[in-house]
């Protein structure tokens, strides 16, 4: 049998029972499991055990060889390693071991940089219990979490991980915190009968489970596999892509041509493999992955500084081009701490009163969120100095309120109390009159997302009397507002994704100024479930979602994938996990957990959401300087590989030698690498690989370059009578100089002097060519050229150098027109 069928098998099973939950009653559920009130027998766990497999998360591991061995593949590898097998047959041992080098270091570069992007679903393994209370033989025992199996009898208690996913047995109700995933900000009430998460923590309580679903099954569970399956290919790799094709295609042509040629014209085989050699390396944009590797790491340097932490470098230029955010409404456009409101008052009783009796009824030290909410809305906390706590009885799930008897200065005492509203309505003596007042106050607090709490005092006589009602929420961080407007304004629309309720969602947008077009995400689809273009142009449309699940999260991202946004999304919890992944750009802000952290592309160190935006900014900046290194090399590439072809198609002439192409790759592009420090002007638009563009200006550039090389090869050898050696200096110094102007004209879309180049950029392409001129001049590995030629070079390169910056900008007005931005 196959292995991998029982296991299927076995998964399906699994999968029904979780899918008949809501349909079953606790006793028909556990009929079904073959379970008890007594729990499984030893045996009979150990069977479901080997049936259903251990309750954890199922990692796929990598082999770490495998993935080092795929940096090889691909149309720039397989051009570098071209160079370095005809570098072999033509017994060039210095090239073959110079591009060798090079080969090897692009290859550690990009492996390192995903080695350390961190491991998301050990972060999630980490978050399930370690140990689980379980019936076995109908004793209580103590295994790990991991030996749980449907049918099992658990029990949970107060600060307890719920360890897999149960229906609650008979007892009291409990509070549980779902936060971590669901993104409820509040602790829910769960009653017996109901469900309870893997992963949620047991805040209030305690009460028996019969676990129904393990592993991969469990909610939590398929929260991990989204993140397993969530695989995106960035647009830097696919921008990479394309022009290696380009060039590839382009080189394969040419070396065609050329040995077509020399075949006929009969030349030696050895001869024309060394000329393939030279016009391979030619092709080859070396340097390209491991230049625009830096770009990124620099930038990723700069990000760190601003608390920003970068796991994967391609992340930044995919920062570089969101124009949606999803945002997490919980603790990332909120505090993700409990505030007080308004309270509402009774008209015999003011509304500080009734906060400070809210607050007599509560306990600091218990640390509980909504003691701290009520403690924290207090004016003045030396107002509880005038009273002592005489005694006090903490929320338990059966009287659902607090209570306290307090003695004043006076040496009076009276008991106050708070709790949820219907509860203590009960309590006091004239309900029927005031019910509907409170109601009204209740149900308005309610539409608004605000959580309600009702306080009452006992009076001289005994008898409790209704004080007002307490509204609690979460309120929104002071930056967000602010931030949410700065981003519109650099292209850049947040959308708020959140568990919490729609009022809630709706209350938060309308003080964060993001808009009133809040749906439900019930009515959303799972991960899998392909959306008609009316509903996927709806969520194109929303300003945010609410009662989101993690695979609403993942889908809402998938959707807005489809429809070509580049979507980054944010988030601190489990629940973002998925969705973190599989966004464009996942940022995990400040106090996430070590899941979403492992899942993001960024860590944010720093709370808030401006910290997002300077590192958009930063972003654009690095993404300008790639846009002009990768511009830039094109253009170097097509200059040399055209002039080379058209040399010896035309006058049957190496103009450069092989040791000259590897001397132009060493010097020009070791130097370009401080580009990653240039200055730059970001735009206020998401930025977008324009291949059209690059691929244009490159192209136009490159031919321009082509005939100011021939001019200069005209000059030489019919003006001046040069010898074919001298002219090939000649040549090497002019490629030289004009290569690395080129770089001045690239990294402006206006007139080269319209942005001032970073000091170090100005020095490396400086220094560079003081030595390129000297070993051309003084003739290290080539003719010498002399003090003469190389200022006629200069001056040369120039003049061409001040009229194709003039051409440039008549390029973009026909190949990207409408755009203003001189960047």
């Amino acid at each position: 049998m196959n292995p991998n069928t029982k296991s299927n098998r076995d998964a399906d099973a699994n999968s029904n029972v979780a899918d008949d939950i809501t349909s079953l009653s606790v006793s028909e559920l556990m009929k079904k499991l073959g379970s008890s009130q007594e729990g499984l027998t030893q045996a009979e766990a150990t069977k479901r055990l080997s049936q259903y497999g251990p309750n954890e998360i199922e990692e796929k591991k990598t082999n770490l060889l495998l993935k080092f061995l795929t940096y090889f593949w691909g149309p720039i590898p397989w051009m570098i390693e071209a160079a370095v097998i005809l570098s072999a047959v033509a017994r060039h041992w210095p090239d073959f071991f110079i591009i060798l080098i090079l080969l090897i270091a692009n290859s550690v570069i990009g492996y390192w940089e995903e080695h350390e992007a961190g491991n998301a679903i050990e972060a999630l393994k980490a978050k399930l219990a370690v140990k689980a209370r379980v019936k076995r033989d109908g004793k209580w025992v103590n295994p790990s979490a991991c030996e749980l199996v449907p049918g099992d009898i658990i029990r949970l208690r107060l600060g307890d991980i719920v360890p897999a996913d149960a229906r609650l047995l008979e007892g009291d109700s409990i509070e549980v915190d779902q936060s971590a995933l669901t993104g409820e900000s509040l602790p829910t009430t769960r009653n017996p009968g109901e469900a309870l998460y893997s992963g949620s923590v047991i805040r209030r309580g305690e009460i028996g489970a019969l676990v129904y679903a393990t592993g991969t099954n469990t909610y939590f569970g398929k929260t991990a596999q989204l993140v397993q399956e969530a695989h995106t290919v960035s647009h830097f790799q696919k921008a990479v892509l394309k022009i290696g094709n380009y060039l590839i295609y382009l080189a394969v042509t040419l070396v065609a041509i050329i040995i077509a040629v020399a075949i006929y014209r009969g030349d030696p085989i050895l001869s024309t493999l060394q000329f393939a050699l030279v016009l391979t390396i030619a092709a080859i944009p070396v340097a390209m992955p491991t230049v625009l590797s830096v770009t990124m790491a620099v930038g990723a340097r700069l990000l760190a500084k601003k608390e920003a932490i970068v796991s994967r470098l391609v992340a930044i230029e995919e920062l570089a081009g969101v124009d949606l955010l999803c945002a997490d409404k919980t603790g990332t456009l909120t505090q993700n701490k409990l505030t007080l409101g308004d309270p509402f008052f009774m008209d015999n009783i003011t509304g500080g009163q009734v906060i400070l009796n809210g607050a007599l009824a509560s306990r600091a030290d218990n640390n509980d969120s909504i003691d701290l909410a009520v403690l924290g809305g207090l004016k003045n906390n030396d107002e509880l100095n005038n009273y002592e706590v005489v005694h006090f009885q903490p929320f338990d799930p059966v009287h659902k309120r607090t209570e306290a008897t307090v003695k004043d200065k006076d040496g009076k005492k009276f008991k106050v109390t708070k709790g949820a509203p219907q509860v203590i309505l009960e309590l006091v003596h004239n309900t029927d009159q005031i019910k509907s007042v409170v109601d009204e106050a209740v149900n308005e607090f309610a539409a608004r997302g605000f959580r309600s709490l009702g306080v009452a005092h006992t009076n001289g006589e005994g008898k409790w009397q209704f004080d007002g009602v307490l509204p609690l929420f979460d309120p929104p961080r002071e930056d967000a507002a602010e931030t949410i407007a700065i981003a519109l304004k650099m292209g850049v629309k947040i959308k708020m994704v959140t568990g919490d309720a729609l009022a809630i969602a709706q209350e938060t947008a309308q003080k964060l100024g993001m808009g009133s077009l809040i749906y439900d995400a019930r009515g959303l689809g799972d991960s899998k479930r392909v959306e008609t273009e009316e509903v996927a142009t709806s969520i194109e449309k929303a300003d945010g979602f609410a009662q989101v699940f993690p695979e609403h999260k993942f889908h809402i991202v998938d959707v807005l994938q489809k429809m070509g946004h580049i979507v980054g999304m944010t988030g601190d919890g489990v629940n973002d996990a998925p969705a973190l992944k599989k966004a464009d750009c996942g940022i995990a802000v400040s106090e996430a957990t070590d899941a979403a952290r492992a899942a993001a592309s960024i860590v944010l160190m720093a709370p808030g959401l401006s910290v997002i935006i300077d590192a958009i900014k930063e972003s654009r900046n690095i993404f300008q300087r790639m846009n002009s290194y990768a511009i830039y090399r094109i253009t170097e590439t097509l200059r040399i590989l055209l002039f080379m072809t058209l040399s010896i198609l035309v006058f049957n002439f190496y103009p450069v030698t092989a040791v000259m192409i590897v001397m132009l790759a060493l010097l020009n592009d070791g130097a370009i690498l401080s580009i990653a420090y240039d200055k730059v002007k970001y735009k206020d638009q998401p930025e977008a690989w324009n291949m059209r563009m690059v691929l244009g200006i490159s192209t136009v550039l490159g031919v321009i370059g082509v005939i100011s090389a021939f001019g200069l090869f005209y000059l030489g050898e019919r003006v001046f009578h040069l010898g074919r050696e001298h002219i090939q200096t000649l040549m090497y110094l002019k490629l030289s100089v004009a290569g690395h102007l080129t770089i001045f004209l690239t990294r402006t879309r206006g007139p080269f002097w319209s942005i001032r180049p970073a000091r170090i950029l100005w020095i490396a392409v400086v220094g560079t060519q003081i030595i390129s001129t000297l070993i051309a001049v003084y003739g290290l590995f080539m003719t010498p050229l002399g003090w003469g030629w190389a200022l006629f070079v200069w001056g040369y390169a120039l003049v061409w150098f001040l009229f194709n910056d003039r051409l440039k900008l008549l390029a973009y007005r026909v190949i990207d027109p409408g755009k203003t931005n001189t960047q």
